[in-house]
């Protein structure tokens, strides 16, 4: 049992991750199309029931794959769920937590999606999963992270720069989230 100085991992209802209001607002699409070409190997972290994943496996189309990670296994199976009615077979779906991605090989991915993951992870996995993004990422990948801003986040402004530290970083901006694209340095 955790005690009051432990934090734990945050977790959302479905609903909350994908609905028509979230897509109408705020399209999968617009968010990833600048940095997803066919072919490519992503990976969704954090992935939820698969707001962004199922418009990521179409980025990539049949011959690309997406690595569709999430630690709770409801989200998971709401995913696969959905890849399968819609038809896409390049979705490989994982119940894990992003600090072990060991079923992704090191060096192999070409962008990462990490949107809102860090911001609901305990402060004791940020470290090992930003460790985990920079191993998969392929040398020339790119990723996408953000971070919710506020008192509900696990992530503030001196932490999230000491991140970013990590990171070549190519772009960020702070529109109601932190929020980058990095690359390996």
């Amino acid at each position: 049992m955790a005690t009051k100085q432990q934090k734990r991992d945050k977790s959302f209802p479905l609903w909350a991750h994908d609905n028509p209001l979230r897509r109408l607002f705020s399209p999968p699409r617009k968010l990833i199309g600048p940095y997803v070409a066919k072919a490519q190997v992503v990976a969704d972290l954090g992935c939820g029931p698969g707001f962004y994943a199922l418009a990521l496996a179409e980025g990539v189309g049949p011959e690309g794959k997406v690595f569709a990670v999430d630690v709770q296994e409801k989200s998971i199976r709401a995913l696969e769920k959905k890849a399968a009615r819609r038809g896409y077979r390049n979705i490989e779906a994982h119940a894990s937590s992003a600090t072990d991605l060991s079923f992704i090989k090191g060096g192999s991915v070409d962008f990462v999606l990490a949107n809102g993951l860090l911001c609901s992870m305990a402060p004791q996995h940020h470290e090992p999963a930003v460790t985990e993004i920079l191993r998969i990422l392929k040398p020339q990948g790119r990723a996408y992270v953000s971070a919710a801003k506020g008192a509900w986040s696990y992530v503030d402004r001196a932490e999230w720069e000491e991140i970013l530290g990590r990171f070549k970083v190519e772009k960020k901006g702070e529109s109601g989230d932190f929020w980058a694209v990095v690359s390996l340095k």
